[in-house]
């Protein structure tokens, strides 16, 4: 066996020569001088040898330990040869990431108020708890955390929407092969209070209604807001959708109202035939219209529209309570009289802007129905100019 003084001796030859150190392990020299361990061994039957490093930088020490650990590689079946298949790193992706990515995606097909509503509750209510997990590793546990958090707070509508917007960035994920399944999809409705639903008040008696319509016409609040609210009982209209309507929509040649699909609450285009007490309430607005863009203009300083909470302020003024009407209780009373007086039912949901369930018959004609409500519009104002 070797030692260092033995390896010191070792003078170069004309020619490269080995010398044993034991088990396989030899030193080798070279005509230059330069000394190099090498282990000789047989992997699979098949004679192999192995480079160790050059002597002194590896002292014999080291050099016999490289040899043991080789050859209790290959006792064991490893060919140290084949390089260790190194883990892949999994790349984590967190929820964050995938709601900006689900935001962006969808966020050109939503109104501008929309998408802010969506934005402000997963922020405050999602992102804080979830945006740095890896969104492969949530679970349902996770999620009823944060629901009963909301629930706790007395929020059952707003646990309602944060529910459906965590389910949808789950599902976008799923898609885009993120993560495997959507933990909200089953969870069960029974853990969670239930939302009463919402009731907006309104009358159906034709005499309180004309009471209404005399109180309405008198209002004497700011141009505006009168002429709004004198408009609201005719068209069916949400409030928000009322307020914000645009003079681009208004087709007084037509005697229609086009409003565009990111203003109204389904994200479809849909068609307000006008009456002619609506076409005189428009005249009226277009007489004074200045280069502000809305049929309902805020005040001077603002390039917006009136508010739809200045409806209900108005009604508020009249001494009409919430608990006999709100701005939203006009499609209410529309809906339930129409009905009694015999007009399509298909008619009235399709003037209500109500979503239709069979989509590829929502889609097909805009129009639906459009001769029908022409007549049932005009009919309508006439019914609640009547009651005056």
């Amino acid at each position: 066996m070797l030692n260092n003084t033995k390896i010191k001796a070792l003078k170069p030859k004309e020619k490269m020569y080995r010398v044993t150190d034991g088990y396989g392990l030899v030193i080798e020299i070279k005509p230059t001088g330069k000394k190099i361990w090498r282990y000789r061994c047989r992997i699979n039957g098949l004679a192999t040898m192995f480079t160790l490093g050059h002597y002194p930088t590896v002292t014999l020490a080291e050099a016999r330990r490289a040899r043991d650990e080789l050859s209790e590689q290959i006792r064991a079946g490893i060919d140290p040869r084949i390089p260790p298949e190194v883990p892949e790193i999994e790349e984590v992706v967190t929820f964050e990431a995938v709601y900006r990515d689900w935001f962006k995606h969808n966020e050109t097909s939503w109104s501008e108020s929309y998408a802010k509503d969506v934005d402000e509750r997963c922020s405050n209510h999602l992102l804080p708890y979830l945006g740095y997990k890896n969104i492969k590793g949530i679970m349902p546990s996770d999620l009823i955390q944060i629901f009963k958090r909301i629930e706790g707070g007395g929020k059952l509508n707003m646990l309602k929407k944060v529910r459906g917007y965590a389910s949808r960035v789950f599902r976008y994920a799923v898609g885009m092969g993120y993560c495997n399944f959507d933990p909200a999809r089953d969870l069960p409705n029974d853990i969670f209070q239930k939302e009463k639903p919402v009731r907006y008040a309104h009358v159906t008696d034709p005499k309180e209604l004309g009471l209404i319509m005399r109180k309405i016409e008198v209002y004497n609040g700011t141009f505006y807001v009168r002429m709004a609210l004198r408009m609201a009982p005719h068209v069916f209209l949400r409030p928000s959708e009322l307020v914000s309507i645009q003079w681009d929509d208004v087709d007084f040649d037509e005697r229609v109202i086009r409003i565009k699909p990111h203003r109204m609450k389904m994200k479809r285009s849909h068609l307000v035939p006008m009456s002619s007490q609506v076409y005189d309430i428009l005249l009226e607005c277009h007489d004074i219209r200045t280069s502000k863009p809305y049929v309902f203009e805020g005040p001077r300083l603002s390039f917006s529209h009136i508010t739809p909470d200045s409806l209900r302020v108005a009604l508020r003024k009249l001494n009409i309570s919430s608990d006999d009407l709100t701005t939203h209780g006009f499609r209410h009373i529309a809906s339930t009289l129409l009905n009694e007086q015999g007009w399509p039912p298909d008619a009235i949901e399709k003037q209500l802007s109500h979503e239709d369930r069979n989509k590829i018959r929502a889609t097909y004609n805009q129009a639906e129905y459009l001769d029908t409500r022409r007549e049932m519009m005009q009919a309508w104002s006439d019914y609640l100019v009547s009651l005056m």
